[in-house]
C-alpha cells in the first residue's frame, strides 16, 4: 500500500506546515508602520518618478522566450548522450527523425521570433 504511505506524509506535511504557522503567529512580532519605509531611496537622491511606474511587456517578452529556447536547448542534451544507446537497440533512426522534427520546429519558432521583431526595442 505505496498510497498509504503517500496519503500520510502529505497530511503530515500539512498539519506541521499549519502548526509552524501557527508557532510563528503567537512568538513573531507586529510588524509597526512607519511612512517613511514606503518612500523610495536611491543613493540619498529623491525618486523623481512615480511609485507605480509601468514595466514594458518587452521585458516580459524577451524573458519568456529566453526561457522557451533555452528548455529547448536543455532537451537536446540528454537527447545527444543517449544517442548511442539507441542506435545500439535499433531504434536510431526513429530517435534521429524525432529530434529533427523537434530542431526543425525549434528553427520554425526561432525565424518567426525574428520576423514577428519580438525583440526589436523600438
Amino acid at each position: 500500500m505505496p498510497l498509504g504511505g503517500v496519503i500520510f506524509i502529505v497530511i503530515f506535511i500539512a498539519l506541521f506546515g499549519a502548526f509552524l504557522l501557527w508557532v510563528a503567529s503567537k512568538t513573531g512580532g507586529k510588524a509597526i508602520y512607519h511612512p517613511i519605509k514606503y518612500e523610495p531611496y536611491e543613493c540619498g537622491i529623491p525618486a523623481l518618478d512615480k511609485k507605480d511606474t509601468k514595466v514594458s511587456v518587452k521585458y516580459y517578452l524577451t524573458a519568456i522566450l529566453f526561457i522557451l529556447f533555452d528548455i529547448e536547448i536543455i532537451f537536446m542534451y540528454p537527447w545527444a548522450i543517449s544517442f548511442r544507446e539507441f542506435i545500439s537497440t535499433g531504434a536510431g533512426a526513429f530517435v534521429f527523425i524525432s529530434m529533427m522534427v523537434f530542431i526543425a520546429v525549434f528553427i520554425f519558432g526561432l525565424f518567426w521570433e525574428v520576423k514577428s521583431k519580438a525583440l526589436e526595442w523600438d
